[in-house]
């Protein structure tokens, strides 16, 4: 019942970059908008009362079902292909390809090695399998939550025979275009339908606007929204606003009409947008594009160092066929194989965690997306506020509150007819949270004026028990005022002067600015000579202005709290709706936002790219926004170098919701709005926002670790090899004996997802950064390559390494010396790399400031038993190791207690030089 303005919405494509323009999609309804209802009838080949089951069944079959373009999860057979789709799965199928033609096909047969292969082949099915379950299982879930709920529609169709027409109930997807359909309050609008007839019809267009009260259709011609010879809305019209038309998506709050279906499907205003965001293609994430650079830098540093390892040995040697064995040994060495498995783990467990809280993770990849987050928009209706609408205060003509305008608004709405609007229920539930001192007894009803278009107001006649009529009047202030002639200030009536008329409508506007929406409550005693039992709109004058109502759509009681504990954790909080500055700006002040200064959406649409990068860093509320515009400000923050959630749960929020790094949804939300979300919440409570971005970064900081630990501790490996490969006389390492420590130190890894974080890396929003994990890579690698050396030495003079090779030489045997290095050297890396697990996880001193859970305490502890066994078990002839004298393990604790010392030392260099660990 406040007065109508228009949104101005600006319909256009949806592109792949912010700037780029479409040609605005022809919407049928817009070209039947200011036609007659026959002449519609006759373009549609439609019959007033409605089509036969022939002619409804023909054209279902030759146009489709009444459904529009969404996102179809692609046969489990290419998921799966997808989850093996990574550049270190690609090298480990090389290198096991290369494997099988140096051991295998090009092997004598009884030399045949199988063992590489097997390994290389274990880690990438693990990987792979691991990702497609988890994948498979979430699309499912959310195919599930789509399933539950199956919408229908009030469909009038003409018998054959020629007798009465027949209302039954179809599903949505049977309508087609020509079909007579009935609506009622709570029915969602099947199709873009022109109205033939109504009865005090408000629809609520929130899931296309966000603007949270219902507007007023009509089956009248006029105000029609000016409109091309093509039937494309005007630039300066909004089409939303057509009165005679009701679109796809849109519900019906109140009111009943019947209407013609004039469009189905993807030729429905709702069909197109679906039909731009389902094939615009989704834009590559935070984390896609995190993990390519990470990916490709450790495949170049594996392409530079490989060749050098393959040519020392070759030259060093004179065996070239087994310094390429050894070479592609190396290769699966720096080749982080258990990523995509660790990552798949983490983020599994990640899903996994957040299901409990009711979110279902769609795309896992959504989970370290979460993390990395530092700027959320979020819709305004639904999401920061309860989507109802309350009223805040009741006040007299000075703004004091006064209990008496309550009572006459409690009359007015109790007992009015019909179904009540959001306010009127508003009014009546503030009535009744109050008690019965506001709710005046012994009045009657006599009569009542309707809400309408025109008039905006609302009047009920009610008698009392002595036989004294009274008219109350609520509306908007502009129509209330135009009927007054007088105020009531206090105990006395006054004229109501135009100075009067001018403070009344000031203290209106302050209120707008305020964020509420306000209405006005005016009265008139009927003398007994003029009272009577039906009124019509006449007689509403010489009303007595009593004072205000203002309505508020209140904020959820999360979203304060949540606010505050985002941006604890670094999160930036902007508001993207399609409502009014003025009322978003207060709802932000009342979450704990700074609004600033609001950008609308029509300034926003006379910026180029490079203007609206610049206005999106100081800007918190945009308003008045189309879908591509909201589109255009996520794009517009990534350009800018954040990583973007949007939260969203209507049609208008699916292009954001596509584009932005996280996409955010609600399962009571428009189903192109589920379908395109990365993450669906089963409860609306903002408070899952926090623990999402705390089990993101948990997910992320375990993920980093072990790329950190892995890269530096291979390029430390690597450059022992390289040591050992221009001073031992064999390679330091069989090739086997690199698989297998590399598959030891990997499955011991696996428990990583399990870790835990310390607490002040949660604090900050953490990215994909392939330059430090270089750095990280070359400062703490050699500090092992240290103690690798010192164990060369150890192996070829305390333990006779170099000894036996000597003794060998006269004979040609030299293989019991290369037993023993390979032996002590094996045990010393397996046990240095698997130690620093511990090391390196925090930022901390291990065990004294930092533990790690007890799982990845477990695993490393088993890790390093197994290492320390193997030479000594029965296997180790087989793979060609020696026991070494017990002693050995003395000069091995030596060694590992100057290793933790020397990387605790340069560990603390490091951060002090870049403030920063991980």
């Amino acid at each position: 019942m406040t007065k109508h303005t228009s949104s101005r919405h600006k319909l256009k494509g949806y592109v792949a970059t912010p700037s780029a323009k479409q040609e605005k999609p022809v919407i049928r309804a817009v070209q039947e908008a200011d036609s007659s209802v026959e002449e519609t009838l006759q373009r549609v080949r439609g019959h007033q009362d409605g089509l036969t089951m022939a002619e409804a069944h023909q054209r279902y079959a030759q146009f489709g079902p009444n459904e529009v373009a969404h996102d179809k999860a692609p046969h489990p057979l290419i998921q799966l292909a997808q989850a093996f789709k990574n550049p270190f799965v690609v090298v480990l199928m090389v290198l096991a390809a290369i494997s099988y033609f140096t051991d295998v096909y090009f092997a004598a047969p009884g030399d045949q090695e199988w063992t590489g292969i097997i390994i290389l082949l274990t880690m990438v099915s693990i990987s792979g399998l691991l990702r497609f379950w988890q994948e498979f299982r979430s699309a499912r879930a959310a195919e599930k939550l789509k399933s539950l709920v199956r919408n229908t529609a009030t469909v009038q169709r003409r018998p054959a025979n020629g007798s009465s027409p027949i209302r039954q109930e179809i599903g949505m997807s049977e309508l087609v275009v020509g079909d007579i359909v009935h609506l009622q309050a709570g029915d969602m609008i099947p199709a873009d339908i022109k109205l033939i007839e109504s009865r005090d019809l408000f629809i609520s267009q929130a899931v296309l606007t966000g603007e949270a009260l219902p507007v007023e259709k009509y089956d009248t011609l006029g105000a029609v929204a000016e409109k091309s010879a093509n039937g494309q809305a005007n630039g300066d019209a909004d089409l939303l606003d057509l009165p005679n038309v009701c679109f796809m998506g849109t519900n019906v709050v109140s009111g009943k009409a019947s209407a013609i279906v004039v469009a189905t499907g993807t030729d429905t205003y709702f069909g197109s947008l679906a039909r731009n965001v389902v094939s615009h293609k989704r834009v590559e994430t935070s984390f896609d594009r995190g993990v390519s650079s990470v990916s490709w830098l450790l495949i170049r540093f594996m392409l530079v160092m490989v060749p050098v390892v393959f040519m020392i040995n070759g030259l060093t040697k004179g065996d070239w066929m087994s310094a390429l064995t050894f070479a592609l040994a190396v290769a699966v060495g720096l080749t982080p194989e258990m990523l995509p498995m660790i990552v798949s783990a983490n983020l599994a467990k990640g899903a996994v965690a957040m299901a409990r809280r009711k979110v279902v993770v769609k795309r896992l990849n959504s989970v370290q997306n979460f993390g990395a987050m530092d700027v959320l928009c979020t819709d305004k209706t639904g999401t920061l506020t309860q989507d109802k609408i309350i009223l805040e205060h009741h006040y007299n003509i000075h703004g004091l509150k006064d209990e008496g305008v309550l009572q006459l608004a409690w009359l007015n709405s109790f007992h009015q007819s019909g179904m009540k609007n959001l306010m009127d229920i508003a009014v009546v539930e503030h009535a009744d949270e109050l008690g019965n001192r506001v709710k005046p007894s012994g009045y009657d009803k006599v009569d009542e004026m309707p809400f309408d278009f025109v008039r905006r107001r609302l009047s009920v006649i009610v008698e009392n028990q002595r036989g004294r009529q009274l008219m109350i009047s609520k509306g908007a202030v502009e129509e209330m005022l135009a009927v007054s002639s007088h105020v009531q200030d206090g105990e006395q009536i006054k004229p109501l002067t135009t100075e009067e008329r001018a403070a009344l409508l000031k203290r209106s506007q302050d209120y707008n600015a305020e964020g509420y929406r306000v209405l006005l409550v005016a009265t008139r005693d009927i003398p007994a000579e003029e009272a009577k039992r039906n009124y019509k709109t006449n007689d509403e004058a010489q009303l007595v202005v009593r004072g205000f109502l203002t309505f508020l759509d209140p904020p959820k009681d999360s979203a304060a709290p949540a606010i505050r504990a985002l941006k604890e954790y670094g999160v930036a909080v902007k508001v993207l709706t399609g409502d009014n500055p003025i009322i978003t700006a207060k709802v932000c002040r009342d979450v704990g936002l700074s609004p600033g200064v609001p950008l609308v959406g029509k300034d926003i649409e006379a910026m180029d790219d490079v203007a609206l990068c610049s206005a999106v860093k100081h800007t918190t509320i945009f308003a008045k926004l189309t879908p591509l515009q909201k589109s255009r400000v996520v794009k517009a923050l990534q350009a800018n170098g954040h990583t973007v959630g949007f939260l969203g749960d209507g049609i208008n929020d699916a292009p954001a919701l596509r584009d932005a790094d996280v996409g955010i949804s609600v399962d009571s939300g428009a189903d192109i709005a589920k379908e395109t979300a990365d993450i669906i919440l089963l409860e609306k409570s903002l408070m899952v926002l926090e623990e999402g971005v705390i089990k993101g970064r948990e997910t992320f900081g375990n993920i980093l670790k072990y790329l950190n630990m892995t890269a530096s501790s291979n390029f430390g490996n690597v450059f022992s090899v390289l040591v050992a490969s221009a001073w031992l006389p064999w390679e330091p390492m069989l090739a086997m004996h690199l698989l297998i420590l590399n598959l030891i130190y990997d499955v011991s890894q696996m428990a990583l997802p399990w870790d835990k974080m310390d607490p002040d890396f949660l604090k900050k929003p953490r990215k994909w950064e392939a330059n430090n994990i270089k750095r990280f890579m070359l400062w703490i690698g050699p500090t092992s390559s240290v103690f690798d050396i010192t164990t060369y030495a150890l192996m070829w003079t305390v333990f006779g390494a170099g000894a036996a090779y000597y003794a060998g030489q006269p004979h040609g045997v030299s293989d019991g010396g290369a037993s023993i290095m390979h032996s002590g050297w094996f045990i010393e890396s397996l046990v240095s790399q698997t130690l620093v697990v511990h090391m390196l996880r925090t930022r901390k001193i291990p065990f004294l400031q930092s533990t790690a859970s007890l799982p990845v305490l477990l695993s490393t502890t088993l890790a390093i038993a197994i290492g320390c066994y193997l030479p000594f078990s029965p296997l180790a002839e087989s793979i060609g190791f020696v026991k070494l004298d017990l002693s050995y393990f003395w000069w091995l604790l030596a060694t590992m207690l100057g290793y933790i010392a020397l990387a605790q030392t340069v560990k603390t260099i490091y951060i002090k030089r870049y403030n920063r660990w991980f």
